[in-house]
């Protein structure tokens, strides 16, 4: 998994939660005829979101975006469907590359960290589940958005 590919999936998949949530809005509050799509959706949408969020932190440390280009591809996740034309920006200007840039002597320990669970790619995946996990908890202590 390259960091193209792999911020291309989160993109698109956040897109795609949008999309089901809309839905589900649109039934509870046009038609009147459920909640459960904005139950079911919400919540789902919800997880990809904080997911989405963590990749984009991983990627533009190892592709060493620029702190406001970080910033814009965080906030490309609140308007509806808004990740896919970051993730085309970001890819038509050569910030999501085919090869991981981080290395065991990369020049910060953000960059290092990167390296380290790029080479334990199991334990990182396990370690952003646990982290989209404990972020959506807090995210529902908090409550949903007024």
């Amino acid at each position: 998994m390259n960091p193209r590919r792999l911020y291309r999936g989160v993109a698109v998949a956040e897109a795609i939660t949008w999309a089901l949530l809309l839905s589900g809005m649109f039934l509870k509050y046009v038609t009147s005829t459920t909640e459960l799509g904005v139950q079911v959706f919400g919540m789902v949408h919800g997880v990809v979101f904080i997911a989405y969020c963590l990749v984009t932190l991983l990627v533009a440390i190892d592709q060493r975006w620029s702190l406001s280009r970080t910033v814009v591809g965080l906030a490309a996740a609140v308007p509806p469907f808004a990740t896919l034309l970051f993730e085309v920006y970001a890819d038509r200007r050569g910030l999501l590359g085919e090869e991981w840039l981080s290395r065991r002597d990369s020049p910060t320990a953000r960059q290092r960290a990167v390296c380290w669970l790029l080479r334990h790619h199991r334990l990182a995946a396990g370690l952003l589940v646990a982290a989209v996990a404990g972020l959506t908890g807090v995210a529902l202590l908090v409550g949903p958005p007024a």
